[in-house]
């Protein structure tokens, strides 16, 4: 049975990373790119930056590496743990904190950057990137192949510092919660927990339900509802699966 899973966050900063880990996603899908989807790539690029210059990002991923490092340190010692992969881990960890205590805040060479910033300028504006807007940018939209792909990797590099240690980070916590099997009856359903900052819900695909979430980090609800406003299935009963991260 194909499954469908939905994420939720449950605080601020998970929702912070969760909408950078979307838009890394799009950075990479479109970061070999033409003339005719150009802006695909420089929306996701220009909503990144905003983001980055909104939160305190490096610092509260630093935080998050300190705390799980902690983590592994206590199951370290455990009896039939994979030590090897523990302690790759711990390295892994340790090589971020270098690499950020040396850096300067995430993305501020990007946001310096006066092509980047033009770009994101006349983005605010309807239709505001034609060739007339941005002679500029037509010009080097028209450039090789080869000599954009050497400018945006480039750009890549400062997004490195941020891609890798976040994706692993969120790779820890969705593997700390377990998925369980649940009821929603009546069409709701809430749940009490502890420091929960994302929690993962699972359904069959067919069902063409999506949930609604509503709460904070120690309890929340959640209710399902149709894709299709005219679907007369019966939803006294909704079986899906929650993982608590």
């Amino acid at each position: 049975m194909n499954k469908i899973i939905f994420e939720h966050p449950l605080n601020e900063r998970m929702r912070t990373w969760l909408r950078i880990e979307f838009l890394l996603m799009q950075l990479h899908l479109h970061r070999h790119f033409t003339q005719k989807n150009a802006l695909l790539f420089f929306h996701a690029l220009s909503e990144l930056l905003e983001i980055l210059e909104r939160n305190d990002v490096k610092g509260d991923l630093i935080k998050e590496i300190e705390g799980q490092k902690q983590k592994i340190l206590s199951w370290i010692e455990l009896d039939g743990v994979d030590k090897e992969l523990l302690e790759g881990m711990l390295e892994k960890y340790d090589l971020f904190l270098i690499k950020y205590n040396s850096s300067l805040r995430i993305g501020q060479a990007l946001k310096d950057d006066r092509f980047i910033t033009t770009i994101r300028q006349r983005l605010m504006i309807p239709g505001g990137c034609c060739s007339f807007d941005l002679p500029s940018f037509h010009l080097w939209l028209n450039q090789s192949q080869e000599k954009r792909d050497i400018q945006i990797d480039k750009w890549f590099q400062h997004i490195a510092l941020l891609d890798e240690p976040l994706k692993t980070c969120l790779q820890f916590i969705r593997q700390l919660g377990e998925f369980n099997s649940y009821a929603c009856t009546n069409n709701f359903f809430q749940e009490t927990n502890g420091d929960v900052s994302l929690i993962r819900i699972r359904v069959a695909l067919d069902k063409n339900v999506y949930p609604q979430v509503s709460g904070h980090i120690s309890r929340y609800n959640i209710r399902f509802l149709p894709l299709y406003t005219d679907n007369n299935s019966n939803f006294d009963e909704i079986e899906f699966e929650l993982a608590c991260c």
